[in-house]
């Protein structure tokens, strides 16, 4: 569970740089910085993300002490990834097409990829032996780091240059302070195994292309915007893309870190039934928690928007994130658990075409919707094929005789959202702040915590409850007023 804190620290975190850099930058300074961010977690996809994935899959604990082989190949494959990735690169950026994108933050970007893509690997690494406290104190440092550094450059230069630059120098400084604790003693490059690299590579690179071909749509639909309407409106429609995919990520990610781990060590430990039936609970649990979060983002966005939105993004931000907000949870619902089904399975093709049709159906939607005065067509195109990547998916998923989860589960969930929009939806017209925003929701998430608790929606209830009876009887044992207010047991 301190993984999942770990995970909701950063995304505050994040959270609150993003907006402080936006506020300080202005929407078209911030339009290229978010653009080059774009440029950035393409390359490091590209480049490094399958070594990322391959110590989640590959590399634990166990592995670090008997067979050290395995850091030694992952750590040797990002060294040659960073040599054969920085030339091509920043070839690229200044002797390539032109892009919207000035060539010098294009190679700027470029280089960041590089620093994002070690720290990024450095912490995956961390995860995988579950090293919960020093993966708190690396996202803390280069948090706090961050909180400093980029949103000070930010506020000192008003340049989108500075604040990418200092962002990189957050995530360099980050892993460079923890090195002793981030390195595997005894392990060097010449014991990498190149047989070991082709199989990382082979199981990495289906899940790769498609993450890449996904991340493809946000990055062309913001080079459209600014084409065609600029690059403060690349900065406003980017502001809330940037804001909703965090936040979503952010609560996918959380469950990811343990739902898919937990998948994985069933299928090592009882096979492959056990651990069908494991993504069965984790694509139930996945939807209970990912849809009302959504729900929950679209009643209280008003708010949010007067509380935390420079002034300058305010109207737009709620505006494009409402129209991307279906796409985000149809994002998150395919990356978080479909995925899965290919993932255990190895059959990872499938990605590659879900994502591929997701690519074909944006520019056919842009084509298709009327341009307006904004960037509307843009992101509603973007949500449609997001839908059409997760439709894809799950046709696909159904070739491969899943399980899958409790029609009740669903339903119930889906009743819950609908609930929580009666409630707490007609208030979106009313003045917008704080107040209104804990009584939407306490009405919207009263009413769906009721559905969770009455009927033990995605078995949610039966976890808490089992994480809390250790606790309970604690309490219980103590006498006094606990032996009056609480059970013996529960359940």
């Amino acid at each position: 569970m301190s993984v999942v804190l770990t995970f909701l620290i950063n995304t505050i975190f994040n959270l609150i740089v993003g907006l402080i850099v936006a506020r300080f930058l202005g929407p078209a300074e911030y339009g290229k910085f978010a653009l080059a961010i774009a440029v950035m977690a393409f390359g490091q996809t590209l480049a490094f993300e399958w070594i990322r994935l391959s110590a989640v899959r590959f590399y634990s604990e166990r592995t670090r002490g008997e067979a050290p082989n395995i850091r030694a190949t992952l750590d040797s494959a990002l060294v040659r990834a960073m040599l054969v990735y920085a030339p091509a690169a920043l070839a690229l950026a200044f002797l390539g097409p032109e892009f919207s994108l000035p060539r010098d933050l294009f190679a700027l970007a470029c280089v960041a990829a590089i620093a994002n893509g070690l720290f990024d690997y450095q912490t995956a690494l961390v995860r995988a032996r579950f090293d919960d406290r020093l993966y708190f104190r690396v996202i803390v440092t280069k948090n706090l780091l961050a909180l400093v550094v980029t949103t000070g450059a930010a506020w000192a230069t008003g340049s989108a240059k500075a604040a990418l630059i200092a962002g990189m120098t957050t995530l360099l400084v980050s892993v460079f302070l923890w090195r002793g604790r981030l390195t595997d003693s005894g392990v060097g490059l010449k014991q990498a195994d190149p047989q070991l690299v082709r199989h990382y590579a082979g199981y990495a690179a289906p899940i790769v292309a498609a993450i890449v071909l996904y991340q493809l749509i946000p990055l062309a639909n913001r080079d459209l915007a600014a084409r065609f309407f600029g690059f403060a409106e690349t900065g406003r429609f980017a502001l809330s893309y940037d804001l909703g995919q965090r936040a979503v990520m952010a609560i996918g990610s959380a469950l990811d870190v343990l739902l898919f781990q937990i998948a994985v060590r069933a299928h090592d430990a009882h096979g492959k039934e056990t651990a069908r039936d494991q993504i069965a609970r984790n694509i139930a649990i996945v939807f209970a928690v990912l849809a009302p979060a959504c729900v929950g983002i679209w009643i209280v966005l008003p708010s949010i928007e007067v509380l935390i939105v420079p002034k300058a993004f305010r109207g737009p931000f709620a505006h494009f994130l409402s129209l991307m907000l279906p796409g985000l949870f149809c994002f998150g619902l395919a990356q978080f658990s479909i995925n899965a089904i290919f993932q255990l399975a190895r059959k990872t093709l499938p990605l590659i075409a879900a994502a591929l049709a997701a690519c074909v159906a944006d520019p056919l939607f842009i084509l298709v919707l009327p341009r307006g005065s904004d960037a509307s067509s843009l992101a509603i195109a973007q949500s449609l094929a997001f839908g059409v990547g997760l439709t894809t998916l799950l046709v696909f998923a159904s070739f491969n005789d899943p399980k899958w989860p409790r029609w009740r589960d669903l339903a119930l969930t889906l009743i819950g959202c609908a609930g929580m929009a009666a409630l707490a939806g007609p208030m979106r017209g009313l003045r917008p702040g704080l107040a209104l925003m804990l009584t939407q929701m306490f009405f919207a998430g009263s009413f769906y915590i009721l559905i969770v608790a009455s009927f033990d929606v995605a078995g949610l209830r039966s976890a808490l409850i089992e994480k809390a009876q250790p606790l309970i009887d604690r309490l219980s044992r103590k006498g006094g007023v606990f032996k009056v207010l609480l059970p013996l047991r529960l359940g």
